[in-house]
């Protein structure tokens, strides 16, 4: 019974994700930053509200790691909006979804994390398919690329951030830092470059804060009552919602070899995730 609510509670994560997504899409001719600041502002009022509810200290107590995370988890959005509103849908996600294959081979040196030769044949099939999205969709630019890749990068590192200090801060202040950070950052630069919101897009803005925040709390649920690596695998549903809501919305079609990247690259995300629970499962019988 846990099992099937916490499969509920990701499949409705990801279709609330996929929803941000269009809504981030819809207010391509915004400026990334301001959609970012909207998103960040709701993100900082919604989660000080519940911390000051639980009583639970703001701050925490690590806070260079914390404003670490902040930083990198700042970046890492930027260049996620980014690609949203300035690349096919389905593409930006895919281009998104590398984020695990960087935390494997970043955590071999910041969480001292081991990584199986097979993985590297898992990365290499992952380029490949990242090569064969950018050569054969001319609407993916080398520098729209190049974001994408360095939004994943940078989230990353705010995945391995959080593996080191989840243990010392609790998971609601960790979440706190990154609109903390993030609203000075962009705040700053929508000063001298703001465009005012018209008509809809205040609602598709409002929708962001919103549906990130529903999605990140099902998404909590579903980590909190399953195994992960029974539910984590239905995150990259999401490529199939942006390939439907891209191809209804938006107008946007692949061709043969554009929808093959995009396999190859989900392919290997998936296998190197299947590696690293049956690593995890021995070393668990092991120290029993």
């Amino acid at each position: 019974m846990e099992d099937n609510k916490s499969i509920q509670y990701m499949l409705l994560a990801g279709f609330f994700f996929a929803l941000m997504n269009v809504c981030v899409k819809f207010v391509s001719h915004l400026p990334t930053l301001e959609v970012v600041l909207f998103r960040s502002v709701i993100s900082l009022v919604a989660t000080y509200l519940i911390l000051k509810q639980k009583r639970i200290p703001l701050l925490g107590t690590n806070k260079k790691l914390l404003i670490a995370r902040g930083i990198a988890g700042c970046l890492g959005l930027i260049g996620s909006f980014y690609t949203l509103q300035n690349i096919p849908l389905a593409s930006a996600v895919t281009i998104n979804y590398t984020a695990p294959l960087f935390t494997a081979v970043l955590g071999i040196f910041i969480v001292k994390q081991p990584v199986r030769p097979i993985q590297f044949l898992f990365f290499s099939l992952a380029i490949a398919g990242v090569l064969m999205l950018k050569g054969f969709d001319t609407r993916i630019s080398n520098l729209d690329l190049i974001i994408g890749l360095l939004a994943a990068l940078f989230a990353a590192i705010a995945y391995n951030i959080i593996a080191k200090i989840k243990t010392s801060e609790h998971p609601l202040v960790i979440i706190f830092y990154f609109p903390l950070i993030t609203i000075p950052f962009v705040g700053i630069y929508s000063i001298f470059h703001w465009q005012m919101p018209q008509g809809m897009d205040w609602f598709y803005l409002l929708l962001v804060g919103i549906l990130t925040q529903l999605a990140q709390y099902y998404m909590t649920l579903s980590y909190q009552t399953a195994n992960l690596s029974k539910v984590a695998s239905l995150t990259y549903l999401g490529v199939v919602y942006a390939l439907g809501f891209g191809y209804l919305l938006f107008d946007e079609s692949y061709n043969i070899y554009s929808i093959l990247g995009i396999v190859l690259i989900i392919l290997a995300i998936l296998l190197n995730m299947k590696v690293k629970t049956t690593s995890s499962i021995k070393k668990g019988q092991e120290s029993s």
